[in-house]
């Protein structure tokens, strides 16, 4: 899906930023970067660098911390990897299978550090406690998860989103490194790592793949995942994949008290785990080992980005938790990117589902550290006019990691005599109406609206996409033509296509088993979940973990439709309800106020609400817990662990843990120097609880 253009203003520093400017930039910085995740996770082609992913992040952090009541729900913060690709069966993790939070340097490693003794309160009280971690070199290969019971290996799967994966046992199967069965295992064992490729293995699979005359990939990772997600097993057979472990996901029962202690286990149980992993004891430790593999890294037989960090004491690890996308006790610390100069051939104009014009460099292909890159996203207008890029001019691209670079400037004197500078359109190229830039926006919007294919196919596109109905056989191809022969105008009329039945057999390359098997797709789709359902309508600002969050609060759509029309009142109960969540403020309630102000909005909801079983939210996690779907708000100092630790512990047992106290606070846990909030909830009459109350509740199953 194409992505809106940056705003003009990405240059300048957080710091510098209006509460609008800050505004608009998370809004483009969501689209962009969950784009850029799924050429990646789905795909394997990414058209970016590591660095100008990661410098996306970065900047989309920065902004979060400055402005957390701008924070938005869809916020790459709270999102992991991409939907699970079409062709393959789901498995829904029964841990989340997270990324890793990154540093860039030695000051960011120290800060990561610093942040875990201000959490944990074992370490805030005693500067001089020991705080071991175990460094591992990070693999640029794909992560997955390998399933045992009994001691048998029974399922595999990718990261997929985090909650999601695919089902690619069979291929697993076939990776000598991963064993059929294992003894002296607990019953229940999920072990995790990487799958990747050698460089010599790369290099003569490459060449063969060549003198073969089929596809040839641009580095070891892209081959690896590639390779692995295959419909036919019998390819990846052939293929040389390699494996690596790393950790765990779900166990019965604890086999180790630290993360060191338990990869030798995983070695005396027949995985293999990477050699050149240590135990570091202080900050000295570990910068001394990251310099030891970055020196030996042109030298090594695969393709490492960084060093990981995790904390080696397990229970340190269980306390300190997870945000959304990333555990607390872990962080990788990335290398430094590699550079070339290449050609910039073209500058290319996208239009997305929002409208927005989006210029692409098309670069004449070059080789940056073993991987060739052709293209890259040149962000938006100003981002042209700053850099003073032009067709034809010799750019200097860097790379970290095996993927295509970010355009790191201009190279003047290598500028032909007849470049010009880039005229950026004021036209949609795809319908000719006007591209309007509003005022304090930097993105130029087509103003065509429904009659722009671009946006009325990527609305489309959106409400059928994976991770929304996930509509097999509706592929941007088909919901085009569909469009345009005027088959579907609006989200309900897919569910009319069986209608129109005949009209569908009659088109060309469609024949009755073509047609009949996207009818039985749609026709599977009518049961959809409320967290699927919300994120198809295609809110502003509503990502999928907002969607998420806010079918765990509200559970049915009867609920949640209700209490957003009425919390189109600033003062009213619903309002506060939902700006109150965590993660929702003001500027996400008014999204979906507007949404549900629409007329035609309510219309199409009415329209869908008569063709479609939307069904409850359920959560696997906490459901066990008494804690679950109950909302709670802290109050004053804890004795026995940090706010934050509070908040995590209770958000893993199911709660939503919210800032003040309404009518719909289930309990008030009270620390010491309890204020106004205490008083609130006297005066609604919520349950308060102590501190070992709320404890003794916590442990409760």
């Amino acid at each position: 899906m194409n992505r809106p253009a940056s705003p003009s203003f990405r240059h300048k520093a957080v710091d510098a930023l209006t509460e609008g400017e800050a505004k608009v930039e998370l809004a483009a910085l969501a689209d962009e970067i969950a784009h850029h995740d799924r050429l990646y996770y789905q795909e394997d082609s990414p058209e970016i660098s590591d660095a100008e992913y990661d410098a996306l992040r970065r900047r989309n952090a920065a902004i979060e911390e400055r402005f957390p009541s701008l924070i938005r729900d869809d916020s790459p913060s709270k999102k992991v990897g991409a939907a699970p690709a079409e062709g393959f069966s789901k498995v829904r993790h029964r841990r989340p299978m997270l990324s890793l939070a990154n540093a860039f340097d030695e000051s960011d490693l120290r800060e990561f550090v610093a942040g875990l003794r201000r959490f944990l309160k074992d370490l805030r009280d005693d500067p001089d406690l020991p705080l071991e971690t175990v460094a591992e070199p990070k693999i640029d290969g794909l992560s997955v998860s390998l399933r045992y019971e009994q001691g048998r290996f029974v399922q595999g799967a990718t990261r997929g989103d985090g909650t999601t994966g695919e089902d690619v046992t069979r291929n697993l199967r076939n990776i000598k490194d991963v064993p059929e069965t294992v003894t002296g295992v607990p019953a229940v064992l999920e072990v995790r790592g990487e799958v990747y490729m050698t460089r010599g293995d790369f290099s003569a699979f490459n060449e063969k793949q060549q003198a073969e005359g089929l596809k040839v990939f641009a580095n070891p990772r892209n081959a690896a995942a590639g390779s692995l997600r295959q419909l036919d097993p019998r390819i990846t057979a052939m293929r040389p994949l390699r494996f690596f472990a790393y950790g765990w996901g779900e166990l019965n029962e604890p086999v180790a008290d630290t993360h060191h202690e338990f990869l030798q286990r995983l070695q005396g149980w027949g995985f293999p785990v990477n050699p050149l992993l240590a135990r570091c004891r202080d900050m000295s430790d570990m910068i001394a080992f990251y310099r030891e593999i970055e020196s030996k890294r042109p030298t090594l037989g695969y393709d490492v980005d960084g060093i990981v960090y995790k904390v080696d004491r397990i229970d340190w690890q269980e306390r300190l938790g997870a945000v959304s996308r990333a555990p607390r006790w872990a962080i990788a610390l990335k290398f430094p990117p590699e550079r070339a100069e290449t050609r910039l051939q073209r500058i290319r104009i996208q239009v997305g589902r929002t409208g927005a014009l989006t210029p692409v460099a098309e670069l004449e292909p070059v080789t940056v550290g073993g991987v060739v890159v052709s293209r890259a996203t040149l962000h938006n207008e100003d981002e042209i006019a700053r850099k003073d890029v032009r067709e034809g001019d010799t750019v200097r691209v860097q790379r970290a990691g095996d993927v295509i670079p970010q355009v790191v400037g201009v190279i003047q004197d290598k500028r032909p005599a007849d470049a010009e500078p880039f005229q950026f359109p004021h036209l949609c190229p795809e319908c000719g109406s006007q591209a309007v830039r509003e005022e304090g926006e930097a993105i130029r919007r087509c103003t065509g609206g429904l009659i722009c294919p671009a946006q009325a196919v990527e609305r489309i596109r959106h409400f059928v996409s994976r991770e929304a109905f996930d509509i097999e056989g509706l592929g941007e191809r088909h919901v085009r033509a569909f469009w345009e022969d005027k088959l579907i105008q609006s989200p309900a009329d897919i569910f009319r296509l069986a209608e129109r039945a005949d009209a569908l057999r009659r088109r060309e390359g469609w024949g009755a088993k073509s047609v009949d098997n996207l009818l039985t797709a749609i026709e599977a789709r009518r049961r959809i979940s409320l967290d699927r359902f919300i994120y198809a309508l295609g809110i502003r600002q509503i990502g999928q973990a907002t969607a998420r969050l806010l079918a765990r609060v509200y559970r049915t759509y009867e609920n949640w439709r209700e209490a957003m029309i009425a919390a189109a009142d600033p003062q009213s109960d619903a309002y506060r309800d939902l700006t109150n969540l965590d993660g929702i403020g003001p500027s996400v309630a008014a999204d979906i106020a507007r949404f549900f102000a629409e007329p035609h909005n309510r219309d199409v909801l009415e329209d869908l609400e008569a063709m479609l079983d939307i069904t409850p939210y359920e959560s696997l996690v906490g459901r066990e817990s008494p804690l679950a779907g109950k909302t709670i708000v802290f109050t004053g100092s804890l004795g026995t662990m940090s706010r934050s630790e509070a908040k995590a512990r209770a958000e893993a047992l199911g709660a939503k843990v919210t800032g003040a106290v309404s009518r719909n606070t289930d309990f008030v846990v009270q620390g010491a120097d309890a204020g106004k909030k205490a008083d609130r909830a006297a005066e609604l009459g919520v349950t308060r609880l102590s501190e070992q109350e709320w404890m003794e509740l916590a442990e409760r199953r």
